[in-house]
């Protein structure tokens, strides 16, 4: 199975393309329903494909997580895909997909590996809304291949949050950055329900206006009315939108995508970008930056969002520095 995934590096080439690979994986026959779905994660966050290894269990965990195994002295949870998505099968999980993204490394259980398939962001879509409650927000993308079968991209940023403890996760957004304009508005798009929930928290709690949108072809088109909107105003769309927030990994329209568009119109092209993703490899960071992106900000880490908004926006405009916070 390892031939099925080149170097990560090699494959950084798709970004800026709106293109991407996925490791199409199956998790067996749901006895309720009769069918082998299958799934789709992407393969910048695949760190390699192996047979399942032996795994310890261990106390007080979520059900889908089978307990833990350890990878070249590093010990790495291991959870049941199947069981997190509720797929009713008894069919053994002999593959583990090991997965690294926003410093952190955990392992997938599934019944097998397909191959890798290449295609465009464009042809995946948002899925309809009654399989988004269904699912709770698990898939999010679907794209159909040629021989009829429907391939669901899996939030595994979902998953990470749903199967870790996070007991502490109130405090993280504490003692942020107070902004002191009501004037700040901040466009933000990312397809994960998880992060764009700890988005809104953070703004939320920086006291800052916002309009989000599921990708980047939805904030593209926000953008534009906001820009008709300023026009019918006699004002510039960036005396409006402070500061664009914006993920990597999203369906129509991806994150370099959409950083380019801005870029290159000569309405928004003033306005800040950051880019906000769990792909924080430097290759990645490095093609923001050849797009045009202003900054780059790991997610599930609102400290130091907070802290680069506050000083992007306090930058770009004649705010206050941010008030301080009492401890």
């Amino acid at each position: 199975m390892s031939e099925l995934l080149k170097s990560i590096d090699a494959r950084t080439k798709l970004a800026g393309t709106n293109k991407l690979e996925i490791l199409l994986f199956s998790l067996g026959e749901d006895r309720r329903t009769g069918r082998r779905e299958t799934y789709g994660i992407n393969v910048f966050k695949v760190r390699e494909v192996m047979r399942t290894p032996p795994i310890t269990a261990a106390p007080d965990m979520p059900p889908a997580v089978e307990g833990m195994t350890s990878l070249r002295g590093v010990l790495v949870p291991v959870v049941d895909l199947a069981k997190y998505a509720w797929v009713d099968s008894d069919v053994r999980r002999d593959v583990m997909i090991v997965t690294e993204y926003n410093g952190h490394t955990q392992g997938f259980l599934v019944e097998a590996v397909d191959t890798i398939l290449r295609l465009d962001w464009s042809m995946m879509r948002v899925p309809p809304e009654m399989l988004m409650a269904q699912m709770g927000g698990l898939v999010t993308a679907v794209t159909e291949l040629e021989d009829g079968r429907l391939i669901m991209m899996m939030d595994v940023e979902k998953i990470l949050a749903d199967t870790a403890h996070t007991d502490d996760d109130d405090l993280r957004f504490k003692n942020l950055p107070q902004m002191n304009d009501p004037d700040l508005m901040v466009f933000f798009c990312d397809d994960s329900v998880v992060a764009r929930k700890q988005v809104m928290r953070t703004l939320d709690a920086m006291g800052i206006k916002y309009v989000s949108a599921n990708n980047g072809q939805q904030m593209w088109e926000e953008l534009e009315k906001m820009a008709s909107y300023a026009n019918g105003l006699g004002k510039s769309p960036a005396e409006m939108i402070s500061l664009v927030l914006t993920d990597i990994e999203m369906p129509a329209m991806d994150g370099y995508i959409l950083t380019k568009k801005i870029k290159n119109d000569a309405r928004f092209a003033s306005i800040p970008v950051i880019m906000h993703s769990s792909l924080s490899g430097m290759s990645n960071q490095k093609l923001g930056l050849s797009v045009g992106v202003d900054e780059y900000v790991p997610k599930f880490e609102p400290q130091r969002l907070s802290e680069t908004l506050a000083r992007r926006l306090t930058r770009n405009s004649n705010v206050p520095a941010p008030a301080p916070v009492a401890a």
